[in-house]
């Protein structure tokens, strides 16, 4: 059995044009999962609308640019998207439907993501935490925007400091998502990425989530380094999270058996119930 799906985004985020949850709830259901989290997109950071981010966003976001030159990415509907998990859960009887949300860079925005967990009725199930952007001189820009003004080495070590400050800070999420965000974007001139030249960037990571008890994700996007889930387990990391981050319902648990396998491999295993966390230890 595949594990859950803890990181799914829908038509409720706003860069998931081909998202839909009902769509996603039945691929998952043809999957043979038993389990889903939709984790839609919480951002509340303003981006520098550089030229590459000038050429990435649609026509129809053009109104979400300020005259400060910032992009001001648009609210989550919570209400809205609570209702449509609610429909779903109705619909899909068999399906284990979690609530969440994926916060970008929530320790920069207290008071915002505050006031966000307080619309959640009854809370959220799975709390994301994610770094997408790094504060620049002049203001804070994506990651995947930079590889032409920045060398890779230099934004991947730029991308992990502001990963370490994440996951030592005491902003309120449960899960470190897509610790690789920027091998998704890596230069194909630059050679091949090897983690073992980030080791100790990776390590001190790795150290500080596990001694905030939080869990780390095995992102699909990109095969994560097995060498990253072994490092977890050698830094006392207790819990793994396996996240597609679906935009679309065909991406859904994208190469989930085998991101399942590095980790039993590195000592992670099921929990109890198919929606649980996969922990430390022995089988069963």
């Amino acid at each position: 059995m595949l594990p859950a799906d803890g990181h799914v985004h829908t038509e409720w985020s706003w860069d998931a044009v081909g998202g839909s949850m009902e769509r996603s709830c039945a691929r998952a259901l043809d999957l043979g999962l038993t389990s889903i989290a939709f984790t839609e997109h919480a951002d509340h950071t303003r981006w520098v609308v550089g030229p590459r981010m000038k050429a990435w966003l649609r026509s129809a976001d053009a109104y979400l640019v300020g005259e400060d030159g910032r992009f001001n990415p648009p609210p989550l509907a919570v209400g809205d998207y609570l209702a449509c998990v609610e429909r779903c859960r109705e619909s899909f009887p068999g399906l284990h439907i979690m609530t969440g949300l994926e916060m970008g860079e929530p320790h920069w925005h207290e008071a915002q993501v505050a006031a966000l967990l307080r619309t959640g009725a009854g809370g959220f199930d799975r709390l994301l935490g994610s770094v997408h952007s790094i504060d620049l001189d002049d203001g804070p820009r994506m990651i995947h925007h930079l590889f032409d003004e920045y060398g890779p080495d230099e934004l991947m070590r730029a991308y992990l400091d502001e990963a370490l400050r994440l996951a030592g800070s005491t902003a309120p999420f449960g899960v470190l998502a897509h610790l690789d965000y920027p091998l998704r974007h890596w230069p194909g001139g630059s050679g091949r990425f090897e983690a073992c030249g980030y080791e100790d960037e990776y390590r001190a990571v790795l150290r500080a989530l596990a001694g905030s008890g939080r869990a780390l994700e095995v992102n699909t996007v990109v095969p994560l380094p097995g060498v990253i889930v072994r490092w977890w387990h050698e830094a006392g990391g207790e819990a793994l999270s396996f996240g597609s981050d679906a935009h679309e319902p065909s991406t859904v648990a994208r190469e989930f058996a085998a991101a399942a396998a590095m980790a039993e491999a590195a000592g992670f295993y099921p929990g109890r119930h198919p929606h649980d966390l996969w922990r430390r230890g022995c089988p069963g």
